[in-house]
């Protein structure tokens, strides 16, 4: 099929992806409103807005540890941040969060990005804060690959074979608090957390010096699950989509979504292909596909749904220094090269597009982590830094124009961008903005049998966090005061009643079609679940309430057999927060009353929460 076919397959590739895509990538759909949103400052006068865009840099130095803040709006910086040693850089896919990796200090530092987005459907809120370390740091020897897979990271320690994996929620509470999987020996390896399973290198045990050589799946007793699938030479791997994919020696490891498990199939290397391998991966944003190296000069794009020609090459002109895809225009992706030229890719038609000369020549002579030029992506610019020169230089993404320079000490080298587009309201709009539930008797529980109607899971699709913890740790005050202000207890007494209703030790929960799991201290349950139809309670204060059931068809064995849902809402409509009741009796749970665990967004801070519950 040649270059037309594997446009043809890209296309069908887009709708595919659309039709899997998560619904708590909220930056990437927000971004989308950028040609129209006004470009403010992030200055307190900036609540005041209807729409902002703010989008931050985070830039750490090659000699020196720190990683500077730069407001890409205004061009300066914000912040600078004193780590323990140089570091690479991750963000997180919602991006309130940022990871630097310190191999040479054996630490893992998360930074809050002060940047949130809040969905509600028709627009998204955006919410904006300084920076700050959070306090949660991960230690141990040589951290290396660092990998988020449904809203947890993986940090794989190279000098024990051991691999880390902490929530972002915990991340941002600043506190350490993580799970251990190990392998058989010390490697250059890498885990993802894979729902209820870790997918794990496996190192070569005849010479653990060289490359991982397969990787193997573990339930969360650590148990292994089915055989070790062979990948010579493991180094790399991203995901795009609904698709995880490791790089080896022959081909990819291309992992979907099993019954039990994932499933794992071997993509060869086309026999067309000149000798080479892929060592580096990145995946394609609105585009499923994947970006990988493949020889000194060359990219390749890889169509993970191919069963043949899914490999094309693209010659550069010279040896490549870094390549990054964009999200926001997922038709194009970016590749730096020695001779100082920014090349823009397009990605269907499978060539460079353009080219523009940025900086002065960086050979790829000498060692690997030599200060050199990396790529981000920020709204409406490609940014590309210039650790020789000191500076960031900015491209404009729709003409591939210089667009600007911001200057930063040292020598800035990693680099993640993020931000987006929403509004923002002022302390007089917040409660009259759109937190109202529709028709507000409704939401005290005054409806007609009529009115209810079936609901699927898809209303409370998404990624959400406990507010437990934040009402032990007095996070939830200013609620209580704030209840007891109008209320008829105290704000000790309001706050003694929320510690029975909202007890839990499910910190963590994720719906994606039918498939629900439940983070237990950190350990995933995951289960396939069916609607069960409603039922429609009366309570002694004269209102009533609706449990929206469903009953697990398949998954495991610890996970509860129903789960029923209450949310103020009686008909098909996206939910903004629950309280979910959860066990193997059906009836049973229709009389509990007290205890009744509450789930807001996981891309809401805390702040934002409370926000939320003081509006309502």
């Amino acid at each position: 099929m040649g270059e037309k076919g594997g446009a043809i397959r890209l296309f069908f590739s887009l709708l595919r992806f659309c039709n899997n895509i998560k619904e708590t990538t909220m930056s990437t759909n927000l971004v989308s409103k950028t040609g129209l949103a006004l470009v403010l400052s992030l200055s307190a006068g900036a609540a005041l807005a209807d729409e902002v865009t703010a989008w931050r840099l985070f830039v750490s130095d090659r000699e020196q540890p720190k990683v500077t803040v730069v407001d890409a709006v205004k061009g300066e910086a914000l912040e600078t941040f004193e780590i323990k040693s140089p570091a690479s850089l991750y963000r997180s896919v919602n991006g309130r969060s940022v990871f630097a990796v310190q191999g040479d200090a054996g630490t893992v530092t998360a930074i809050a990005s002060g940047i949130s987005f809040d969905d509600h459907g028709d627009h998204g809120d955006i919410d904006v804060e300084a920076p700050k370390l959070t306090g949660a740091e991960i230690v141990g020897q040589k951290p290396s690959h660092f990998v988020e897979h449904d809203g947890e990271f993986a940090a794989f320690f190279d000098g024990e074979g051991v691999a880390r994996i902490i929530s972002e929620k915990a991340a941002l509470e600043g506190k350490s608090d993580f799970r251990e999987v190990k392998t058989a020996a010390p490697q250059h390896g890498v885990a993802v957390a894979y729902g209820s399973h870790v997918v794990l290198s496996e190192p070569n045990k005849e010479k653990p010096d060289e490359l991982p050589i397969g990787i193997r799946t573990v339930d969360e007793a650590g148990t292994q699950v089915g055989d070790i699938a062979e990948c010579p030479d493991l180094h790399g791997e991203a995901s795009s989509g609904n698709i995880l994919a490791f790089a080896c020696a022959s081909g990819l490891l291309v992992l979907t979504d099993g019954d039990d498990a994932p499933e794992i199939r071997h993509l060869a290397y086309d026999a067309s292909l000149p000798d080479g391998k892929s060592t580096t991966l990145i995946g394609g944003r609105g585009l499923q596909y994947f970006l990988g190296n493949y020889g000194s000069d060359k990219v390749v794009l890889i169509d993970p749904t191919a069963e043949s020609n899914a490999f094309r090459l693209i010659e550069l002109p010279t040896r490549r220094v870094h390549f990054a895809v964009d999200s926001i225009r997922p038709k194009f992706a970016y590749v730096f090269t020695e001779d100082g030229q920014l090349h823009q890719l397009d990605v269907v038609a499978g060539k460079i597009a353009n080219s523009l000369k940025l900086t002065d020549p960086y050979s790829m002579e000498g060692h690997w982590n030599d200060p050199r030029p990396r790529i981000a992506v920020a709204g409406d610019k490609i940014v590309v830094t210039d650790p020789l020169q000191a500076k960031l230089h900015l491209v404009n993404a729709a003409s591939f124009a210089k667009a600007g320079e911001i200057a930063v000490e040292g020598k800035p080298y990693n680099i993640v961008a993020v931000g987006g587009s929403g509004q923002v309201h002022d302390s007089e709009n917040k409660e009259a903005h759109s937190h109202d539930h529709g028709d507000d008797r409704v939401y005290k529980g005054y409806f007609e049998d009529d009115q209810v109607k079936d609901r699927t899971l898809s209303d409370w699709a998404g990624d959400w966090q406990s507010v437990y913890s934040y009402l032990q740790d007095g996070t939830l005050d200013p609620v209580m005061a704030h209840k007891a202000e109008s209320g008829e207890q105290t704000a000790d007494e309001y706050k003694a009643h929320y510690e029975i209703g909202y007890k839990t030790d499910v910190e963590r929960i994720t719906i994606d079609g039918d498939v629900v799991t439940f983070f237990q201290n950190g350990t995933p349950l995951k289960a396939r679940y069916a609607s069960d139809g409603y039922e429609i309670l009366s309570y002694e204060k004269g209102n009533r309430g609706v449990r929206f059931i469903f009953k697990k068809t398949d998954g495991d064995a610890d996970a509860p057999e129903f789960i029923q849902f209450s949310d103020h809402k009686i008909a098909p409509e996206r939910a903004d927060h629950y309280h979910l009741y959860w066990g193997d009796d059906r009836a049973a749970l229709l009389e509990e009353l007290t205890n009744w665990p509450t789930y807001y967004p996981s891309s809401l801070s805390a702040k934002q929460i409370v926000e939320e519950m003081m509006a309502h």
